[in-house]
């Protein structure tokens, strides 16, 4: 067996509505987990209740490699007075046919329980890749199961951890997710509505916030961004109270999960004294042009969830609707139309884990019909293909028998492209063709399991489990080397490793800065590249690269294409995580057999030369 693997962040956003409601009172530990009391049949959200939970385990008849090792059972309803899971707030939060609320200009579907359900924070204690990398981190490093267990759960499964933490219970572990208790049904219901509703501004933005270190004081306050909630209804039916606060609109509670560290740790489980940014989306935009915090934000100043939970429609109006209706699914007089309307889409670059959710939706039994998560990809594709990365032929010339290359790169997002986990990775691939159609060059040409190959077609070496690593590269000139954005961890001893409890620092990180990235800002010792000094032309906002290709004239024109494609999960990390004999890891490689791994388009660019 080989280093373990870590943590796989799928990590929280936060959401911005408040939460209104009515009914007859606080509900606790209801046992269905399709609608009760108050559903009224207004709700059109498509709960799904099929399965049952077969928890991590496993039983007797389950066999390793069994997809059931990672099953889950439908969500229950719990409202402990510290928190409720959203079958609660999916009542008055969700869309109904005979209502008005939470709907764009065009009248479609924008229900705050409906968009939230597909996303990888409904799902991030479901996750089954993330189960896997749990498990395997064990495995490698056994004498530090509850140290890891704990620290992945706090931003997997937010709600038990915090509220593990206000009863003074024991420290949370994987085995009580979905295992039917209260705080177990709390884990299970992910990054949920009562827990970023109820983070106090206290502390945020600070580096005692961050890997999940928000403060919840369990006041029976629910946070939002709009002036005199009509508190009544959600008082009564939920015991939670609504409460205005600014604080839910801003990056810094983002930040709180999106800013995570881990301690490095040898094989013995021994604590090495060093620590590792593992991700740090919300330093690189706090150190780019895009921050809006400070002084003096710049014309381009955005925060996260200006992207992430954008207050447009789908076609840039400006939302204003009601943010609740009542149980029985008719608009509640009360609740006049709100704006800012945030879209709880949480957008990311994430299609491999939906799709899986929707193929393995009768073993995870997520809440969301597999019409939300093709609606979660299809967002998440528009994202890429539109909000991600620019690539443009910067220059086009002939040097002798050579044709010289240069594409421009930049990065559109506000924080580094790709940014948090290093199983995230994005690559070129370059193909140069002559007058006959022939492919006379391909760089980064991939198989349908998105690995990287060389010249004659097969997997570089820096693909599978223990090879070697590709470095940045200002100039291509060989088939055999790829332009690759990626982060590369190394443990204590400078050695490449792909496990979060042995990183100690990375090795490489070529990852596209944002605009007006400052070397100089107070978070930029965390977020600087690494193997990037030699190219010149890595800077703030994008990079250059050059490709250099024998292709004598006599045999032009020739055409060349530019192909920038994204990978939620590398093929290296697949790879190296695929050694660990652990039922989950076997249960997520057969999950994974069922969907595609072909990596995502993001830009293209093409030219030709005689």
């Amino acid at each position: 067996m080989r280093n373990p693997l870590f943590i796989v962040a799928v990590l929280p956003g936060f959401l911005l509505s408040c939460s209104n409601g009515c009914g007859n009172g606080p509900q606790v530990a209801s046992e269905s987990g399709g609608a009760h009391a108050g559903d009224g049949g207004g709700n059109t959200s498509g709960e799904n209740t099929g399965g049952s939970n077969t928890g991590g385990s496993g039983g007797s008849s389950i066999q390793p490699g069994d997809p059931a090792v990672l099953g889950q059972p439908p969500i229950k309803t719990v409202n402990n007075g510290r928190f409720a899971t959203s079958p609660e707030c999916k009542q008055c939060h969700s869309n109904s046919p005979n209502a008005q609320a939470m709907r764009d200009e065009k009248g479609e579907n924008i229900g705050f329980f409906d968009l939230w359900q597909a996303t990888m924070m409904a799902n991030s204690a479901r996750d089954p890749l993330w189960r896997a990398v749990v498990s395997a981190e064990v495995a490698g490093t056994p004498s530090q199961k509850e140290y890891i267990e704990a620290k992945c759960m706090r931003c997997h499964t937010p709600m038990a951890s915090a509220d593990a933490d206000l009863s003074g219970a024991n420290a949370v572990k994987i085995g009580l997710i979905g295992d039917g208790s209260e705080i177990g049904t709390l884990a299970l219901d992910g990054v949920s509505c009562a827990l970023c509703h109820q983070i106090q501004p206290d502390k945020l933005g600070t580096p005692e916030s961050f890997t999940g270190h928000f403060v919840i004081k369990a006041a029976g306050e629910m946070y939002g961004p709009h002036a005199s909630p009509f508190g009544m209804p959600m008082i009564n039916f939920t015991g939670f109270k609504p409460v205005q606060a600014s604080h839910v609109r801003e990056s810094k509670l983002c930040g709180s999960c999106h800013t995570l560290e881990t301690d490095a740790h040898n094989a013995a489980g021994q604590p090495e004294g060093m620590v590792l940014p593992e991700q740090t989306p919300y330093l690189e935009w706090r150190s780019s042009a895009w921050s809006d915090e400070g002084p003096s934000p710049g014309p381009n100043a955005k925060g996260c969830q200006g992207c992430h939970v954008p207050t447009d429609s789908a076609a840039g109006v400006p939302i204003s609707s009601r943010i609740a209706r009542n149980p029985g699914g008719l608009d509640f007089p009360p609740v006049g139309p709100r704006s800012p309307f945030g879209r709880h889409l949480f957008i990311g670059a994430n299609t491999l884990l939906p799709a899986i959710f929707k193929e393995w939706a009768n073993v995870l039994n997520p809440q969301a019909p597999p019409e939300a998560f093709d609606r979660v990809i299809a967002f998440a594709r528009r994202q890429l293909t539109e909000h991600s990365a620019k690539l443009l032929v910067e220059a086009t010339t002939r040097d002798g028998n050579d044709i010289v290359v240069a594409l421009k790169l930049t990065n559109l997002t506000g924080h580094k492209f790709p940014t948090a986990h290093p199983a995230r990775r994005a690559w070129l691939r370059v193909v140069v063709s002559d007058a006959a159609g022939n492919a006379v060059f391909k760089s980064g040409e991939f198989d349908k399991d998105g690995r990287i190959l060389d010249a004659a077609g097969n997997v570089l070496p820096s693909e599978l489990s223990l090879g070697p690593m590709l470095p940045h590269k200002d100039t291509i000139t060989s088939p055999n080397e790829a332009y690759v954005l990626e982060s590369v961890m190394g443990d204590a001893d400078g050695k490449i490793t792909y496990s979060l409890i042995r990183g100690a620092k990375y090795l490489k990180d070529s990852r596209l800065l944002p605009a007006g990235w400052n070397p100089s800002a107070q978070d930029a010792p965390h977020v600087e590249p690494v193997g990037t000094s030699n190219d010149p032309s890595f800077e703030a906002g994008g990079d250059v690269v050059t490709y250099r290709v024998a292709a004598p004239a006599a045999a032009g024109p020739y055409s060349i294409k530019a192909t920038l494609v994204y990978s939620t999960l590398s093929a290296r990390y697949a790879h190296e995580l695929e050694q660990w004999d652990t039922p989950e890891v076997k249960a997520f490689f057969a999950m994974l057999e069922k969907v595609s791994r072909a990596p995502e388009p993001v830009a293209e660019a093409a030219t030709s030369i005689q």
